[in-house]
């Protein structure tokens, strides 16, 4: 069986997130006790196991997403990396639809080798600060959302961004804070750097402390930046020691992330189901 590892979210390799993807045959997914012991073999942020649909009029393809201790229900840069692989290999073109646990999103390829997600909008609730999140992240928040049943997520806006940049936060205390995790967010300290806000998004309560680049938490991302920016487009760069570099466009209740992905490894997995 063929696995890839894939760096979601970037033009060059070694930067950006790393994702595995597995091509499955056609029917039903294998245990998923199975596609869990892979994803912690991986041991990356996600793996993505995809397998074609027969005969399914909404999604030519499906797919699911692992970290390595649980499945998540909403994975950005793995979806990218996915339709990355299929576009690369001649396995799918044009738009290529997944069914997944969040609906049913969709990727497309540009010209210039980019890949556009279309996924739902997270709806953002404002909430209080939870008791002790201030101390978990080393910083005092100025806002906080919770993020939706897709992402699970609180989003905390900070003073700015030296102060997302500065974080070291409390892992065991953070992991207490969201089903999912925290993502932290600040308008860019200078706009001509290319990019509009920065962020950084800390998972441990799914086994992932600190993620490269999350194209999930954009979903809430694009919403709140472009409420406070009054503009649909923009760009975000994610301040993890890998960087990456997410285009987002809000589209209603949808949001479109544009990236680029690049191949590092093609290799064969010997322990097949």
């Amino acid at each position: 069986m063929r696995i890839r590892i894939v760096d979601a979210f970037t033009d060059r390799p070694f930067a950006g997130n790393p994702a595995g993807v597995l091509l499955l045959d056609a029917g039903a997914f294998p245990a998923d006790s199975w596609l869990q012991q892979v994803a912690a073999e991986l041991n990356l942020s996600e793996t993505a196991f995809a397998h074609p649909l027969t005969g399914a009029p909404d999604a030519g393809w499906a797919l699911r997403w692992f970290t390595p201790t649980t499945e998540v229900g909403l994975c950005g840069h793995a979806t990218l990396a996915t339709a990355h692989v299929l576009r690369t290999t001649g396995a799918a073109g044009g738009v290529i639809a997944f069914r997944t646990r969040a609906g049913v999103l969709t990727a497309e390829a540009a010209g210039d080798g980019t890949i556009t997600l279309d996924f739902p909008a997270a709806p953002l609730t404002p909430e209080p600060a939870p008791e002790g999140l201030a101390q978990a992240l080393g910083a005092a928040p100025l806002s906080v959302h919770d993020t939706g049943p897709d992402c699970g997520d609180l989003l905390v806006e900070l003073a700015d961004e030296a102060a997302v940049r500065a974080l070291a936060p409390d892992f065991a205390a953070l992991a207490r804070m969201s089903r999912r995790g925290v993502i932290a967010t600040a308008a860019a300290a200078d706009p001509a750097a290319g990019y509009d806000f920065v962020s950084r998004g800390f998972f441990p309560a799914v086994g992932i402390d600190e993620d490269p680049v999350t194209g999930s938490a954009h979903t809430a991302l694009a919403p709140f930046w472009a409420a406070r920016f009054g503009r649909a487009e923009l760009a975000g760069w994610q301040a993890s020691a890998r960087g990456g570099l997410v285009r987002t466009r809000l589209d209603g209740d949808r949001v479109r992330l544009t990236g680029s992905a690049v191949t590092v490894v093609d290799g064969e997995l010997h322990a097949v189901p």
